[in-house]
């Protein structure tokens, strides 16, 4: 939940914009686990590199309450939360557009202020940070807050970056649950839930997401919104109907499964209160810890994360006309979950060049004179259904020359060879997307050859990318290459076409039934507890899921107390903190949603994220709850 509250102690001022919490690439390598901290004085690590920091979007991590000696647990629980971040979308899709850095600043003393109470002593730490909002006792334990002012000095440590191209992310050393979103995100960060909250903060403070909370403090319902029609893009006041004779709000998702779970429609509470505004998700990640974003919040963050950068990393200059005897070019950036689509025209008129990212002016033939010729780079993404959004300079952008057939170009010597490419030395997942950039001599155009297990592969005018989908690989380890026309230059990366598996241990139950053609039924009379253990044959993390009678798919985190206890069903659900986990059924977020008991049998599938970005099959289980 946002909040205008400062929290100020000592002098030193705090976040202002805060987020109160409710419930709840590919392969990232360990934070820096082989770079040693330096004496006692900040260490800027990378953690992930995708590109030049002053062309990408950079997540900036910072960890308070660490020493020197506890660094190790620092870097630990950075890679949980990224293992996290990377199984969501949209950052899954976009893990390329950003780099990830860590800076490490030891604290001198362990922990942060006012943690768990009040009355917990205070802490000399790097970031100075704190609970109760900065140990304000008119805010709430949950509201976590930042001296931003150090917060931003650290950051600035890291080259190539600055407050326009960079989202920082406070980690502080404590297994209480709390965080808070704005200009700097914060988040716990050994909290069985911490690695979920922290892609919820990002969601406040880089897409300007709202909360979807029914209430303001835990345990308290939120009363009636009496407000105007919200700016949120996710709130509103209208009724389906008026949505779509609107064409307002999330008109476009409506009636469609929601990734979330359940349908894109209305559902009423939000926004701090209980009634009189209404949400298109039953649940989503900024109400409920656990799920993914919704269509409509993810079409708003992949907007977020695409203004930070610009599709166009580089092009033939265009700052003056050039001749009709060269090639044009254009290098963009590369989705790993889709490619880019690139459209040339000369003199207003579309090319056949199916999305080729160089052309040979040579080849058209082009009459005396000068001509307009233009590339427009666009994301396809089916993430944006808004018009305005793909429009925007965030997913399209256009590249503009005037060739001059009265010119000559002066040959530059410029040798074939490879510029960028899909990082090497860890597997890529089956349905991403594999890049090889090169150089740009004047008068030709480098081919690159791609293949698999040594068979050719057939990619089109395009290249640049080979989108793996097409090959529909679906089992096994693989060896793709990359290899430049005409020379010896080879890139090779595997491809790991077989997900994690997943594997499941439930408590003793009151019996067992097979039956031939239907999935192994468990009968309980009570609580039951379930524990996911996920095994790949790669390294990496895996990150697991659940969902219940066809729900939305839930991250499994083990207990919101303990991230080492099974999860545990109930009919009712478990009150924890004025929240509610585990009802078996219809779930529930808070004290007062239905609490009636769901007797019967449900089906519960569970499936796994690998490192590589895989996302297994679902299996299932079935149970079945009768009264005591």
């Amino acid at each position: 939940m946002t909040s205008q509250r400062t929290g100020v102690r000592r002098g030193v001022a705090r976040l202002v914009t805060a987020c109160l919490l409710a419930a709840g690439l590919v392969g990232t390598v360990p934070a820096a686990a082989e770079t040693p901290t330096r004496g006692n004085g900040p260490v800027v690590v990378p953690v992930q590199t995708t590109g030049p920091a002053d062309r990408r979007f950079n997540l900036v991590f910072m960890g308070d309450g660490y020493t020197a000696a506890e660094m190790p647990a620092f870097r630990a629980d950075l890679e949980r939360h990224l293992n996290t971040l990377w199984s969501i979308e949209p950052f899954a899709s976009y893990r390329s557009y950003i780099n990830v850095w860590a800076v490490e600043a030891p604290s001198a003393q362990s922990g942060v202020d006012c943690d768990p109470g009040l009355d917990a002593p205070a802490r000399d730490t790097a970031l100075d940070m704190g609970f109760w909002g900065g140990c304000d006792p008119n805010s709430v334990q949950r509201l976590l807050t930042v001296d931003s002012d150090k917060a931003a000095a650290l950051a600035d440590l890291v080259p190539g970056t600055n407050r326009a191209n960079r989202q920082v992310v406070a980690l502080a050393h404590s297994s209480t649950y709390g965080g808070a979103g704005g200009g700097y995100a914060t988040a716990s960060g050994g909290n069985a839930l911490s690695s979920l909250i922290t892609p919820h903060e990002i969601g406040h403070s880089l897409g300007g997401l709202q909360d979807e909370y029914d209430y303001y403090g835990r345990g308290v319902p939120g009363g009636s919104y009496s407000g105007p029609e919200p700016s949120s893009a996710h709130h509103t006041l209208l009724t389906e109907r008026q949505m779509l004779d609107q064409r307002a709000k999330w008109w476009r998702w409506l009636g469609e499964e929601s990734e979330s779970g359940g349908t894109i429609g209305r559902f009423e509470g939000g926004m701090y209160t209980t009634a009189g505004v209404w949400r298109p998700s039953r649940h989503s990640l900024m109400k409920t810890l656990g799920y993914a974003f919704d269509q409509v919040e993810r079409e708003v963050m992949v907007k977020a994360i695409s203004a930070k950068v610009n599709l166009v990393q580089d092009h033939t200059p265009a700052t003056a006309p050039i001749g009709a005897d060269r090639t044009v070019w254009v290098d963009t950036l590369h989705p790993v979950g889709g490619a880019l689509t690139v459209t040339w025209r000369l003199d207003g008129r579309p090319l056949p060049t199916y999305g080729a990212r160089t052309i040979d002016l040579r080849t058209l033939r082009l009459a005396p004179g000068r001509h307009s010729l233009t590339a427009v780079v666009s994301d396809p993404t089916p993430f944006v259904r808004d018009p305005a959004v793909r429009a925007s300079a965030a997913l399209t952008r256009t590249v503009g020359w005037t060739v001059d057939t009265s010119l000559t170009t002066v040959r530059d010597g410029t040798r074939t060879a490879f510029t960028g490419h899909t990082p090497l030395g860890r597997p890529v997942g089956a349905r991403s997307v594999v890049h090889a950039d090169t150089t740009h001599p004047v008068d030709r155009v480098p081919a690159v050859r791609w293949r698999l297990d040594g068979r050719p592969v057939s990619t089109g005018p395009n290249d640049r990318d080979l989108d793996l989908r097409s090959l529909r690989v679906t089992t096994g380890t693989h060896t793709l290459t990359a290899r430049l026309a005409g020379t010896d230059e080879e890139l090779s990366w595997t491809v790991d076409a077989r997900p994690a598996t997943s594997s499941y241990e439930l408590s003793a139950p009151l019996r067992t039934v097979g039956r031939h053609g239907r999935p192994v039924e468990y009968v309980y009379d009570g609580p039951f507890t379930m524990r996911l253990t996920a095994r790949d044959d790669q390294e990496g993390a895996v990150v697991s899921q659940f969902r219940v009678d066809g729900d939305g798919w839930y991250t499994y985190y083990g207990w919101p107390t303990d991230a080492d206890a099974p999860f545990r069903f109930t009919p009712g659900g478990t009150v924890i903190d004025d929240l509610v986990y585990g009802k078996l059924g219809r779930s529930r977020a808070v004290p007062w949603d239905d609490a009636t008991p769901d007797y019967g049998t449900h089906r519960i599938e569970h499936r796994t994220i690998d490192a590589a970005g895989n996302v297994g099959p679902a299996h299932e289980f079935l149970v079945t709850m009768v009264k005591p």
